[in-house]
């Protein structure tokens, strides 16, 4: 049923039994839905994030990962209290940045080269010349381009400034191990449709318990109140406030399982490394140089310089297309590049037929 195998970074290709869980109907009310299958990602989401469950909680949003990135800074940056800075090395740490504009929240945007990573030991300086900032967002992957920015390093400078943590893990959670406990996360974003595989309806904030009911009144949107959220799933044992994605919701239980049969997040992220290696060593055999340095590359997506000038991204995106491979365009000002998404139900041999498409489409 494939016409073709999305190399994107979500939407991406599921497997056929993901898209088969969304063959059945379900009541948001009836127990079978809230308790049996809300309720089990709840905590299937928090037991992924931390080995300290007990101290962690997490809220599933209806819409895409924006919403979720919107409604944790909506509802946690108080306007008058607090100051956020947001460290931005691509358009989805700008992004945040848009967002604090439109509610009216003080906030820095601490900016970076799109190819280069955040810079633990400058967001240190800033932080010590800036006493008053309360909150510090970061992307953990910017796809933008497919640099892994250094968390551990950023929330180790954060945490001893005492300073709250917003992780936006949207394209790495579930593909990148990480340990919220020790790193010291506060709210963790991701969405359905990245590297747990599932399909697009909603996302999801993994939140310090602690820290999560501090947000009480603070949102200032009805349907991004991700306090008034929690709360309602709490008591209702996983009812959603408003109208969920049921067929979505239950596609990602699937998808859920489908990542502990593989082995958890290490063997996932090893698979998706290998997908990258393969696709790296091939596109470099046909004269493509790739975008970042390989020190500082995810796993996830990776971008390429267009191999000569005049090269039509268009028409080899098309012939590409008929071959069975969808791709992405490019998404930064300083080169003309193209993207190629490793995540999804591809496997390094996917990435030896692309290589031999790519190479029919020069």
């Amino acid at each position: 049923m494939r016409p073709y195998l999305l190399l994107t970074p979500g939407p991406l290709t599921t497997t056929e039994t993901v898209k088969e869980a969304m063959l059945t109907d379900w009541c948001t009310w009836d127990e079978d839905y809230n308790i049996g299958i809300v309720q089990e990602i709840r905590r299937s989401l928090v037991e992924l994030a931390t080995d300290r469950p007990d101290e962690y909680t997490s809220v599933l949003l209806q819409g895409s990962g924006t919403y979720c990135v919107e409604a944790v800074i909506g509802s946690t940056v108080r306007s008058n209290e607090d100051y956020l800075l947001i460290l931005s090395n691509g358009a989805y740490g700008d992004r945040m940045g848009t967002i604090a504009t439109y509610y009216g929240i003080r906030h820095y945007v601490m900016k970076f080269e799109e190819t280069q990573i955040v810079d633990p030991q400058q967001v240190d300086s800033y932080l010590a010349e800036h006493p008053e900032v309360t909150h510090v967002s970061v992307v953990h992957c910017e796809t933008t381009t497919g640099v892994l920015n250094p968390l551990a390093e950023v929330a180790a400078v954060v945490k001893r400034h005492g300073k709250l943590l917003i992780v936006d893990a949207m394209s790495s959670f579930g593909g990148v191990p990480l340990n919220m406990t020790q790193l010291g996360i506060d709210f963790l974003i991701s969405s359905a449709n990245k590297c747990i595989q599932g399909v697009p309806g909603f996302g999801f904030i993994i939140a310090r318990r602690s820290e999560l009911e501090r947000c009480k009144g603070v949102a200032r949107s009805l349907s991004l109140d991700i306090y008034d959220q929690w709360e309602t799933m709490e008591k209702g044992h996983g009812k959603w406030r408003f109208t969920s994605p049921t067929h979505v919701v239950r596609a990602f239980k699937q998808a859920l399982s489908e990542l502990q049969e593989e082995g958890g997040v290490e063997a996932r992220h090893r698979r998706y490394q290998a997908n990258h290696d393969v696709l790296v060593s091939r596109m470099r055999a046909l004269g493509f140089q790739s975008l970042l340095p390989d020190e500082i590359q995810s796993p996830v997506i990776t971008s390429s310089l267009y191999p000569h000038a005049g090269f039509d991204f268009k028409s080899f995106y098309t012939k590409l297309k008929g071959h069975g491979f969808v791709i992405y365009p490019g998404k930064i000002s300083q080169a003309d590049t193209f993207r190629i998404g490793n995540i999804g139900d591809v496997h390094p041999a996917d990435f030896e037929r692309l290589a031999e498409a790519v190479k029919e489409c020069l």
